[in-house]
């Protein structure tokens, strides 16, 4: 396993969370997005269940996703509510069909626009889990590592995938809530 130390600086906590709304202060001091962050703790603390971490990969509709990807799965719905996602879908109909690539019958253009469109959010769902998990680790909730095998980078990337490992702290202050 590679270890890459974190380039976040830890938050140093005043005092121990003894409830929920103290979690949800911590994180709105070190994040801009707080409920996004809030929701993808959330999550992984649902989906370790009796352990502590989970990743690289977690199961989900039959097949084995990196934990990332099943983190933005889990919160495609709520990219199907923003107004920019109507923008989103003309940004690409107008590239499908830039680039000849929209198929004449409207079925099947539905189909791939829909496809790329989903795409499209799962790119940019990563960088969100991403910076979201990094204001975990600042916030001293979340530690994360990688596993898998790593070329031609010394930091990042090159087949590798995060591992997600919820801090005692955070287990106590969510575990009250559930």
């Amino acid at each position: 396993m590679f270890q890459q130390a974190d380039l976040f600086a830890p938050y140093e906590a005043a005092s121990t969370l003894g409830s929920l709304p103290d979690l949800i202060e911590r994180i709105s001091q070190v994040s801009k997005r707080p409920r996004y962050a809030f929701m993808v703790l959330n999550l992984i603390y649902k989906a370790v269940g009796q352990g502590d971490s989970v990743g690289p990969y977690v199961r989900y509709g039959g097949a084995l996703l990196p934990v990332r990807d099943w983190l933005c799965e889990a919160l495609i719905p709520l990219a199907q509510r923003d107004g920019r996602r109507r923008t989103l879908i003309e940004a690409v109909r107008a590239d499908l069909v830039a680039k000849g690539q929209l198929p004449e019958d409207p079925a099947a253009a539905e189909i791939l626009l829909a496809e790329e469109v989903k795409a499209r959010i799962l790119r940019s769902g990563r960088t969100s889990i991403s910076r979201a998990a990094s204001d975990l680790v600042r916030a001293g909730l979340l530690r994360r590592h990688y596993k898998g095998y790593r070329i031609d980078h010394a930091n990042r990337g090159a087949q590798r995938e995060a591992v997600y490992t919820i801090t005692p702290e955070a287990r106590r202050a969510l575990g009250r809530v559930h």
